[in-house]
């Protein structure tokens, strides 16, 4: 036997197993159960858990690596609150790179700014010699300066486009924020990402996710996008040398300008992809874009600032009979579907799509799934369960924060508010359950993730619990991030602990089942393993 993990307990990756221990042999499970330290011989590793959790490992079911690997190397925003800290920041890291032609990167925050639309005439304050593209937290938007306007040529004739549009003055002049894809009107011109940046960016982010006990993922968009070259040659190199240690299934990126006759290249892209620890069986739809900015797909339109009805009711990227269409024929090429949907009308839309596959091609093992779901009608929920679609849930956006408070609220109304990420009524009703973050949209780590699911609140005490019958009991949140996401991957022998599976697996430093449960936050991954080696801890 090689390693055995004693004096802890276990979180099988459906149910709570306290005092257990397990066996690992050759990157495989052996045993796991009360007896298993029988099993020690004199070659055994063995690891004391001090009372701690093993898990299976986390998998995130929707997340961006590279994205997130490249912010942190470029003008890193995320971990900065407030305008004028936000422009130090930016106004510090140009001062640093004289040598960058643009200044790029993100992750300011949108409820720092009125209307969540920071002014060029701010950004100018900060660097004014060259271009500035900066994506916000959720990379629906970008904050460009005067400068980076002016070289694209976007002025007060520049129509929006059909998929975005432009924040303007009231002389029709663009202040600043360009919104899906009106990001594109600047970020054309940005410098493409080279291959080295991108590996090394890869290896970092693998990291940091390690530390964090994830040992597989779902890259949301494989392809490229907006401002963002195509990542796939990056997983490659990292598969070919040995490098890339977690298992990922990417999900290759659907054009929204291209219809059927983009199939035939993706089943080449996916039939290309193929090594042990890397493929490409998901198709990745965009159906709407965010409520912050009035693209999210609404069944009725959205409120003005006075609680008046608009004229808006955000975008649907795909004609939605084009994307019965289009659903229907990657089923049957076998292409499991992973579709964005924000909005009541865009989850409806999607799941039009996956009944219309289910009535043409019959039930598959395909495993769609439809991600970030905020606004659920009511009627919906139980379509998830009868289509077999597995609800795909970025769980720490579910609270109140200034974002939700001043950006949201006002302009979903009361009634549409209080359908915002319903994952308890999801589970209630037999819907299968993954979980993701969106990293680098938000935290990455999935404790503060659990935690947010099983509390609706982060633990901080500054906001009370948002709609707490939505909240889940921690078993099932954390098999939503484990077991769920890997079955939601194909990688059926990861996300449970059980003989004979592949000893993907996580220290965690306390156990949570035994703490109360506003503290579940406060839990520390202290190693992780994959295939009974260690990735990341001492």
């Amino acid at each position: 036997m090689d390693i055995l993990f004693v004096n802890g307990s276990v979180f099988d990756g459906r149910r709570y197993r306290p005092g257990w221990s397990v066996a690992v042999r050759s990157g495989r499970i052996l045993a796991a159960g009360p007896d298993v330290a029988s099993l020690r011989d004199a070659r055994t590793e063995v690891v004391d858990l001090g009372s701690g959790l093993l898990q299976p490992g986390f998998v995130d079911a929707h997340i961006h690596p590279v994205q997130g690997g490249l912010e942190r190397a470029r003008c890193d925003l995320s971990p900065v609150w407030g305008r004028r800290t936000t422009l130090a920041t930016i106004s510090a890291y140009a001062e640093a790179h004289p040598e960058a032609d643009w200044i790029l990167g993100g992750g300011w925050h949108q409820p720092d700014y009125p209307g969540g639309a920071p002014l060029s005439s701010d950004l100018d304050t900060a660097v004014a010699d060259r271009p500035a593209f900066l994506v916000n937290a959720d990379h629906h938007s970008a904050w460009v300066n005067s400068r980076a306007l002016a070289v694209a040529g976007v002025d007060a004739r520049t129509p929006d486009p059909a998929d975005g549009r432009i924040e303007r003055a009231a002389d029709g002049s663009p202040t600043g924020t360009l919104h899906e894809g009106a990001m594109d009107l600047v970020g054309r011109l940005v410098p493409p990402t080279t291959h080295e940046e991108q590996v090394a960016a890869l290896l970092d982010a693998q990291a940091y996710l390690h530390s964090l006990g994830i040992t597989g993922w779902q890259d949301a968009i494989l392809g490229d996008y907006a401002n963002l070259t195509d990542a796939t040659p990056a997983y490659v190199e990292l598969a070919r040398a040995g490098l890339l240690t977690a298992r990922v299934n990417g999900a290759l990126w659907w054009r929204r300008d291209l219809g059927a006759e983009q199939i035939s290249a993706l089943v080449e892209r996916r039939d290309a992809l193929q090594f042990p620890r890397l493929r490409a069986g998901s198709v990745k739809i965009m159906q709407d874009g965010v409520a912050e900015n009035f693209t999210a797909g609404m069944l009725d339109p959205y409120y003005d600032g006075c609680g008046c009805r608009t004229a808006n009711a955000g975008l649907s990227f795909v004609d939605p009979v084009a994307l019965r269409q289009h659903v229907t024929a990657l089923d049957a090429a076998g292409f499991q579907v992973h579709v964005h949907a924000i909005g009541d009308r865009a989850v409806r839309e999607a799941l039009d799509a996956f009944e219309a596959a289910r009535l043409a091609n019959g039930a598959t093992d395909l495993r769609h799934h439809i991600a970030h779901l905020q606004v659920v009608h009511p009627a919906d929920i139980g379509r998830f369960a009868a289509l077999d679609v597995t609800a795909n849930m970025q769980a720490l956006w579910a609270v109140y924060e200034p974002q939700m408070l001043d950006l949201t609220i006002p302009f979903l109304g009361p009634e549409r508010s209080g359908w915002q990420y319903p994952f308890g009524d999801l589970a209630r009703s037999g819907a299968r359950l993954a979980a993701g973050s969106d990293w680098p949209v938000s935290s990455p780590d999935p404790l503060a993730a659990v935690q947010v699911a099983v509390n609706r609140h982060t633990g901080d005490g500054c906001y009370e619990a948002f709609l707490p019958e939505q909240a889940l009991d921690l078993s099932t949140a954390l098999a939503a991030y484990t077991s769920g996401s890997a079955w939601l991957n194909h990688a059926d022998d990861t996300g449970r602990i059980e003989p004979g599976l592949l000893a993907d697996l996580v220290v965690l430093d306390r156990d949570p089942f035994r703490a109360p449960v506003d503290e579940i936050g406060q839990a520390r991954v202290t190693a992780t393993y994959i295939e009974g080696v260690r990735v990341f801890g001492p």
